[in-house]
């Protein structure tokens, strides 16, 4: 049997090691954090835009069960905000305990706080990870799916600090890129001036620090727009982001709220 190794626990590690399962592969997933779904835990937005139409095409083709997972635990549904049409908002509390659930069940292991680190390379073959624990995973094939997030010089050089975002760098140590450790460049986003950029700008919020109109609001309508004071505006902030969607002039002049388990 094939034995497949994906580093990376996001969304695109969860399904890559679902498709090697189905595909008859001896499965692990490695994952540097304590939790899956990497990003997944802040975002909780899925069926926006052009993504409706991807999401039903993955489901016709066979790859439903993290989508079903999402719409399990969805809070909203036919959502509109800016950038955004009919998003379906799934509860971020919930969502990474259910997809663990799956992978596990799927006879797929996986490996939390294990920090990818090193390779080691035969004849300019790829043969295994070596872990932060100095740990050897083999294996025949590899998948990596860290992204290109990282180290915290990045957000300190290119964004406004570490700001110890769900990828807590500075718990679980930066993002090794193992692409490049094994000879491949990394493809990496940019804004245009060709610097690294932020991706977006969201935080989560308690929602019980809110006022209560406005967790009603929330509660019922899934999105609250606060409108930003004239004078506190600053369209510029704009050029750093690299996510377009995110990179909309409504997202300066304006505060805005999502229902996902937390405020986003």
């Amino acid at each position: 049997m094939t034995k497949v190794i994906v580093i990376g626990g996001g969304w695109a590690g969860c399904a890559a090691a679902l498709s090697a399962k189905k595909a008859g592969g001896d499965v692990t997933l490695i994952e540097k954090t304590d939790l899956l779904v990497g990003l997944g835990n802040v975002g909780g937005i899925m069926r926006n835009n052009g993504r409706f139409t991807a999401t039903e095409e993955n489901i016709l083709l066979g790859a439903s069960e993290l989508f079903n997972i999402t719409d399990k635990v969805a809070r909203h549904k036919n959502i509109k905000f800016p950038g955004h049409d009919h998003a379906t908002l799934y509860d971020v509390t919930k969502v990474e305990p259910e997809v663990r659930r799956l992978l596990e069940d799927r006879g797929i292991k996986v490996l939390l706080e294990a920090r990818a680190m090193d390779v080691i390379m035969e004849d300019s073959k790829l043969k295994g990870i070596v872990l932060a624990d100095e740990t050897i995973v083999y294996g025949d094939v590899f998948i990596e799916t860290t992204g290109s997030t990282g180290p915290i010089g990045n957000c300190l050089k290119y964004g406004n600090g570490c700001s110890m975002c769900i990828l807590r760098c500075p718990s679980y140590g930066p993002r090794a890129s193992i692409s490049s450790l094994a000879g491949i460049e990394d493809i990496v986003g940019k804004r245009g001036d060709e610097c690294y950029g932020a991706f977006s700008g969201s935080c989560k919020l308690n929602k019980d620090s809110l006022s209560k109109e406005v967790i009603e609001t929330l509660n019922r309508e899934g999105v609250v727009i606060l409108k930003i004071p004239d004078e506190d505006i600053n369209l510029e902030k704009l050029n750093i982001k690299v996510c377009q969607q995110y990179a909309l002039k409504e997202f300066a002049q304006n505060v805005i709220l999502l229902d996902t388990g937390h405020a986003l």
